[in-house]
C-alpha cells in the first residue's frame, strides 16, 4: 500500500517538475490590481479631524466629581480614537507609498516622496497634539495623494468626504 502511495506521489511530483520552470509573470504592484485605494486613508484622516474638533469643543458639564469623571472618560476615549486613526492613516499611506507607487511613477510625479513624507509627519503631529489646523492639513495631504493615485491609474475619481 505504501509503495503505491509513494509511486503516485513520485509520478505527481515528476509531472509538476517537468512543467518547470514556470513562465515568468510581471505585475506592477505587490498585490493584485485593485486592492490599493486611498479611501481607507481618507476615512481615517476624517476621523482624526472629527475627533480633534470634538476634543476642542469638549468641556465638563460641571465641577462635581461625576462631571469631571465623565469628562475625563470621554476625553480619554476621544484621544485614543484620534491616535488610533492617525496611526491607521499613516499605515494606509505607507502601504500606498511603498507597495503601490513604483520608481517609474517618479517620472510622472517627481515630488512623489514629499507628499507622503509630509503626510506621515502630519499623522505623527495629529497623534501628539490636539490641533485642528494639523488635522485639516492631514486631510488635504491625503487628498493630494488621492489625486496622484487615481491620476496614476488614468482616472480622476472624485474626492468625497463624509463631513
Amino acid at each position: 500500500m505504501f509503495t503505491n502511495y509513494f509511486q503516485m506521489l513520485s509520478e505527481t511530483l515528476t509531472s509538476i517538475f517537468n512543467k518547470l520552470p514556470a513562465k515568468s509573470v510581471h505585475a506592477h504592484c505587490d498585490g493584485p490590481c485593485g486592492v490599493y485605494d486611498p479611501a481607507s486613508a481618507r476615512v481615517a484622516a476624517e476621523a482624526v479631524l472629527s475627533m480633534t474638533k470634538k476634543l476642542i469643543a469638549l468641556a465638563p458639564a460641571g465641577n462635581d466629581q461625576a462631571s469631571i469623571s465623565a469628562y475625563n472618560n470621554t476625553f480619554s476615549r476621544f484621544v485614543a480614537i484620534k491616535e488610533e486613526e492617525s496611526q491607521k492613516t499613516k499605515k494606509e499611506l505607507l502601504i500606498l507609498w511603498t507597495d503601490y507607487f513604483k520608481p517609474e511613477h517618479l517620472a510622472t510625479y517627481p515630488d512623489l516622496h514629499d507628499p507622503f513624507w509630509k503626510a506621515a509627519k502630519l499623522c505623527s503631529a495629529c497623534k501628539v497634539n490636539i490641533d485642528q489646523t494639523k488635522a485639516e492639513e492631514l486631510l488635504a495631504a491625503v487628498q493630494k495623494i488621492h489625486s496622484m493615485f487615481w491620476s496614476s491609474k488614468g482616472r480622476s475619481d472624485s474626492w468625497v468626504t463624509a463631513s
